[in-house]
């Protein structure tokens, strides 16, 4: 695979060659800069200017040439508009399609820009990021900070794409024309989407959203699943996918993730009581809840390397685990054993396999449907969680059938454990492993890209470049010293160890898991302990408790289609995670109990706020992550699926640990007490974001 330099001049157009970021003279500088420190040569200050005006210099090229091509798109299409007109009397069905053609060739045309706009984009990241790595400066922080935000910025022009929109909306308004002449015109204003819709206008749709990182419901739900979505396979790996791909395996990873949601909360309305019964604290509820938690940490691992060989025999494997750990669950009620329920719980952690989950939506489902399964696999996320304290309100009951106790803190158990068994029936029924190639399941490296000219011609519905942002501006195993070095094969395929991929973490990156850890934290310290706190200070029922948990979880979607649709295509994405990091610190201090008496609007309205927040920032967070993250945690077992699914569960270990040692301060401390912690990381999240919001660029 060649290193980055190689592989811009290979995917540039030939006549444009000029006009693009000068990466190889720019990478020379960084060299010489480097050098000329080392020997005392030249100071820091004068070594920033320098490479400041470089950069200037550079854009301003790419900007002007860019505002040329869009000047000439529009003459053109105005000429075309002119030909339009004299059609619309005459109806001459051939030269309607000769015009037809010729907004597609503008729109052809259109695509070559974005492709130089995107390619540039990248070059300037990665520049900036080289530098930053070489030099151990903030330069980037402040060229963005002093660039971007000037009234005049050339920098905004390369990475905003104003205009754009306007010459997208030519094309498309015109071709809806044409493509109604024969019928009533419906204005594109009017009804947005053409009856036939073009494929030009499907690619470059897609182009722009990409550029401008734009988007809707869907695609921010998906965010949620950390599943890379900008990879862009060839086509006989896409045909390989095609294969691979079952419905109904599909949907059995999907009915495993939401079972396992709902086996995770269905306890939490009622764990209190149960520790309880047992002759514990009621705050000992945190280790009952947390120990599913601190086996995951260890289950997400394994399930992710046998991911690489099968997918059944883990899914059988997680049933039948989860289906002992239920039964465990539920029988500890009889045997008043505390060891056992948490043996249960611990049962249950082990048998997680959302990473199996997640791995057979990355793998084994076609481009065009993966982003509808990661939205599918992030909603049943959701409802397995709203759905899990709604079921444990249901058992409001209390028999015996022989010597089997059946009431509200084991039914939770019992109705896990029916459920795993009827699911493990199905698995094993109607599960069909994806076929084998060259006796691997699956590829361990991405494809590398193609020529631009290929990759427009490909499938107008695939993103525009074909090696994703992430591929090209991965900078801390790219090992480029000297022009026109390649990389070597190892330095792009998949990390082999925990160790390895911590490596690989930038600042950015680590922030982003910090963030990660934090919002998750949070959570877990308001739905763990909501049981002991409703009812200490409100004297809530289960029935009241599981309402209220199963109402948090229903805001789910809600909120990310406001978000997804509306909010992070009118601010950027860093902006939007700010904004969430403080939110939920305000969720956290308006928590506290201080003084007055706590009464239910507080710990609701606080609640919501905390929750909501937490959940949108959960999107941003994840799709930040997704861009600054190596290319090499993108597959393999070490992936950084799997670091965020850990950053996440040892926050829920940690938040549930700290429950229960509270506890030991008495009930009328534990708000308090646990609050103080997710302040404090909160603060620390929204600190660690303010040092690094440039490079989020």
């Amino acid at each position: 695979m060649v290193a980055f330099g190689k592989k811009l001049r290979q995917n540039q157009i030939e006549e444009w060659q000029r006009y693009y970021i000068n990466y190889k003279l720019l990478k020379k500088k960084v060299n010489r800069y480097s050098q000329q420190i080392q020997v005392g040569a030249d100071n820091q200050q004068n070594v920033l200017k320098d490479f400041s005006i470089m950069l200037d210099n550079q854009i301003e090229k790419i900007v002007m040439f860019m505002l040329e091509q869009k000047g000439l798109l529009a003459s053109r299409l105005s000429i075309l508009g002119e030909q339009h007109d004299a059609l619309v009397e005459q109806s001459d069905g051939s030269k309607i399609s000769e015009l037809r053609e010729a907004y597609r060739a503008v729109g052809q045309d259109l695509l070559r820009l974005l492709f130089f706009v995107e390619i540039n984009a990248i070059g300037l990241r990665k520049i900036l990021k080289k530098f930053d790595k070489r030099f151990g400066y903030r330069f980037t922080d402040y060229y963005v900070k002093t660039r971007a935000n000037h009234p005049y910025s050339q920098l905004r022009q390369v990475f905003k794409h104003v205009g754009v929109g306007a010459v997208v909306g030519a094309i498309s308004r015109n071709l809806a024309d044409l493509q109604d002449q024969e019928g009533n015109y419906i204005s594109i204003y009017d009804q947005p989407a053409l009856s036939h819709p073009d494929p030009v206008i499907d690619s470059i749709k897609a182009a722009v959203n990409r550029l401008s990182n734009s988007t809707n419901f869907l695609e921010f739900l998906g965010k949620h699943a950390f599943i890379f979505q900008d990879e862009s396979p060839t086509p006989s790996e896409d045909h390989l996918a095609e294969q691979r791909y079952h419905f109904m395996s599909l949907l059995l990873n999907l009915v495993n993730t939401f079972l396992y949601m709902v086996n995770t909360y269905i306890i939490v309305p009622t764990a209190d009581n149960y520790s309880l019964h047992l002759g514990a604290a009621a705050t000992v509820c945190g280790v009952i809840i947390g120990s599913m938690a601190v086996a995951q940490v260890f289950s997400s691992v394994y399930f992710s390397a046998w991911s690489n060989r099968s997918y059944l025999r883990p899914l059988v494997f997680s049933s039948i685990v989860l289906l002992v750990g239920n039964t465990l669950y539920a029988l500890a009620y009889d045997l008043n054993s505390i060891p056992v329920l948490l043996i249960g719980r611990l049962f249950c952690g082990l048998g997680s396999a959302r990473a199996v989950n997640r791995r057979y939506i990355s793998d084994c489902v076609p481009l065009k449907l993966r982003l509808k399964a990661s939205a599918g696999f992030v909603s049943a996320s959701a409802l397995g969680m709203a759905c899990g304290p709604a079921l444990a309100c249901l058992f409001q009951t209390n028999f015996k059938i022989y010597k089997l106790t059946l009431n509200q803190d084991t039914l939770p158990g019992w109705v896990m454990a029916l459920s795993w068994l009827v699911y493990l029936l199905w698995l094993w029924v109607s599960f069909r492993e994806p076929p084998r190639e060259n006796n691997k399941l699956f590829p361990q490296e991405s494809y590398t890209g193609l020529p631009v000219q290929d990759a427009v011609k490909i499938d107008f519905t695939q993103p525009l470049l074909l090696n994703s942002e992430a591929e090209l501006q991965d900078n801390n195993d790219d090992q480029e010293f000297d022009d026109g070095e390649e990389d070597s094969d190892e330095n792009h395929k998949p990390v082999t160890s925990i160790v390895s991929a911590y490596r690989l973490l930038t600042p950015s990156v680590k922030v982003q898991l910090f963030i990660y850890f934090m919002l998750k934290y949070a959570m877990e310290i308001l739905v763990a302990e909501s049981s002991v706190v409703t009812g200490h200070y409100f004297i809530w029922s289960t029935t009241s408790v599981a309402f209220f948990l199963a109402f948090l979880g229903l805001t789910v979607l809600p909120v990310n289609v406001i978000v997804g649709n509306y909010i992070s295509n009118m601010f950027e994405e860093r902006q939007v995670l700010l904004a969430s990091e403080i939110m939920v610190l305000i969720g956290i201090l308006l928590s506290f109990q201080v003084l007055i008496p706590y009464t239910v609007p507080q710990y609701v309205s606080a609640a919501l706020i905390t929750f909501v927040s937490a959940e949108v920032l959960e999107g941003v967070n994840l799709s930040l992550l997704s861009r600054v993250m190596s290319s090499r945690l993108s597959r393999g077992t070490y992936n950084g699926g799997l670091l965020s699914t850990e950053a996440g569960t040892l926050a829920r270990v940690i938040a549930d640990g700290t429950i229960t040692l509270s506890g030991y301060l008495g009930e009328n401390r534990l708000l308090n007490v646990t609050l103080v912690p997710s302040l404090f990381i909160c603060l620390s999240s929204i600190i660690a974001t303010c040092f690094t919001y440039n490079s989020l660029y």
